[in-house]
């Protein structure tokens, strides 16, 4: 059972403008300052996820330091010229690297080529706890958590690391002085150094259902998600587009177009579906894409798609919504050569889909 009796003190140098303020608002002259904070963690047997929330000055990092202070992540170097794939450790792969990257909600690959300096305040703090997870084989402390970003990305983000955490077997602990981030990180534990709370509040708290509204837009709106798209930054002309938003702020991008096919005029293909960096680790792109498969079905088209990214490919291979149509690979040059899908996609792995399932997704809604 961690627990610590922790006294911060210091002397005070009676300068005058600390007479000042003693007269000021009749405090008593003191020679020294204290602060005390006692803790007493009884954590569960088995747990993955911790949280010690208070407001400033409550003894949060005192109480870190004191019980956690090995496990603390202080912050990473950075190369300032190179990739952000270039600072994690050399023994590191480059798929262990990207997968972790796309556990905690950032799965932009024209992103990962920047480097960490030149990253979103939301991105940074992904980049960060992604590290740490690759990079630390027992408990992580992150202090200050979600403090320098918008409470939206917050909650997303820290919805994307709780899982990520969880699947990975590892342990985390936040330290935070927002209560708002608590149902999304669904803890084990949470510890509030000010009343000397501790509650094991496994299955207790739990996230909220994200509300997507998903709204047909002009092509124009793609302006605002192309460069987060992982190849070809240009739209169809033909595209019909949709844009997903939470909380009134876009998040999610999707579109599809109309596609030949020698034996059925009634297809369409999924031309291009981008989730904003700061939503990114809740599965919306998966269910914005899910949202028009369904769409499309109940008019009586049958819905395609060819995807080359991993954390796409791994949910759809999974899936009961989808049949696999072609299996990882390159295209063939030869065959169907008129086929616009294997002409854009033979110099790269894809896989081939199609949505099956008319069943549609909870807590979304169109307009």
């Amino acid at each position: 059972m961690p627990s610590a009796n922790i006294l911060n003190t210091c002397a005070i140098e009676r300068t005058p403008r600390v007479r000042q303020l003693e007269g000021m608002f009749d405090l008593e002259p003191a020679t020294r300052s204290e602060f005390r904070v006692t803790a007493e963690l009884t954590l569960p047997a088995d747990w993955s996820v911790g949280v010690i929330v208070g407001p400033s000055g409550s003894g949060k990092s005192s109480t870190a330091r004191e019980l956690f202070g090995e496990h603390i992540v202080a912050g990473f170097d950075w190369p300032k010229d190179k990739s952000i794939l270039d600072g994690f450790s050399v023994t590191e792969g480059i798929k262990d690297i990207t997968g972790v990257l796309s556990s905690v909600g950032f799965s932009s690959p024209p992103a990962w080529l920047r480097p960490f300096h030149l990253l979103s305040n939301g991105e940074q703090f992904r980049c960060v706890m992604a590290r740490a997870l690759l990079e630390t084989s027992e408990i992580i402390v992150m202090d200050e958590f979600t403090s320098v970003i918008d409470r939206t990305v917050a909650k997303i983000g820290s919805a994307a690391i709780s899982k990520a955490v969880r699947r990975r077997k590892q342990k985390f602990i936040a330290v935070s002085c927002h209560y708002d981030i608590l149902e999304w990180l669904e803890p084990d534990w949470v510890f509030q150094p000010h009343t000397g709370s501790f509650e094991v509040t496994r299955g207790r708290l739990r996230r909220p259902a994200i509300t997507v509204e998903i709204r047909r837009v002009h092509r124009s709106a793609w302006r605002l998600f192309k460069r987060h798209h992982y190849l070809d930054t240009e739209i169809h002309r033909a595209a019909t587009c949709f844009v997903a938003f939470i909380e009134g702020q876009p998040a999610a991008f999707t579109s599809y177009i109309h596609f030949p096919h020698a034996s059925c005029g009634k297809f369409k293909r999924e031309h291009r579906t981008v989730v904003l960096p700061d939503f990114q680790g809740v599965g919306l792109g998966n269910r914005v894409s899910e949202w028009l498969g369904e769409k499309l079905t109940k008019e009586g088209w049958r819905y395609i798609s060819t995807t080359s990214h991993p954390a796409m490919i791994r949910h759809r291979y999974k899936s009961p919504l989808w049949r696999v149509t072609r299996k990882l690979g390159r295209c063939s040059a030869t065959g169907d050569s008129s086929s616009a899908m294997v002409n854009n996609s033979r110099s790269r792995f894809t896989a081939g889909f199609e949505f099956i399932c008319r069943q549609g997704g909870k807590n979304m809604k169109a307009s």
